[in-house]
């Protein structure tokens, strides 16, 4: 194929093209004295879109989570996210004074429901249970572990609220407000018709 093909080319050049009337190989040559070398840093296709920062300053694309800079957003501001194949670039829509726009950059995670956090960029957020979820890092403690008080997750907080229950409360008949207020006691006995 390759001989046959090699055979071909020099036969193909040399005829007249139909559209532009000239012979090929000669519009081959000055074409390719136009072109220009190729750049140095290459051509990044990416795509671009407009979204939300959360109050947790993490920004949502793809199904994924990426952080930003705490101290350079507000929660609801729009960002620009920029993604190629490998990396998510999260910019601001107005340069800063400097007249940049880059607030982070991450590397694109693979599938989805995966939250890409620099620890450094919720610098500046209150503490406080409910301020972040992390990446997973540190496995949970043992629950014979756990120090009395502390949280250890929902089976504690359903103790906890089965510990609250326990507490006595004082109990009455609702017939104690309706004495109270001067109305007529509620009952659920079918109504009965008064004699005329």
């Amino acid at each position: 194929m390759d001989s046959a093909f090699m055979a071909w080319v020099p036969l193909r050049r040399a005829r007249t093209h139909r559209t532009h009337g000239e012979v090929i190989g000669h519009r081959a040559v000055r074409d390719h004295m136009a072109l220009r070398p190729l750049p140095a840093t290459p051509y990044a296709v990416t795509q671009r879109h407009l979204r939300p920062v959360g109050k947790d300053c993490l920004v949502a694309f793809h199904g994924n989570l990426y952080s930003v800079p705490a101290r350079k957003v507000r929660p609801r501001q729009l960002i620009e996210v920029r993604a190629t194949k490998s990396q998510v670039m999260l910019h601001s829509t107005v340069a800063d004074t400097d007249g940049n726009t880059l607030l982070a950059a991450h590397p694109r995670a693979i599938g989805k429901g995966t939250r890409v956090v620099e620890e450094k960029h919720w610098d500046g957020l209150p503490d406080g249970k409910n301020r972040r979820v992390t990446t997973g890092d540190v496995p949970p403690r043992p629950r014979h572990e756990v120090p009395l008080g502390e949280e250890a997750g929902p089976l504690q907080a359903l103790l906890n609220r089965a510990a609250a229950a326990s507490i006595p409360v004082g109990r009455r008949p609702l017939s104690v407000y309706d004495e109270l207020t001067g109305t007529r006691p509620f009952t659920t006995s079918p109504a009965t018709k008064e004699p005329s």
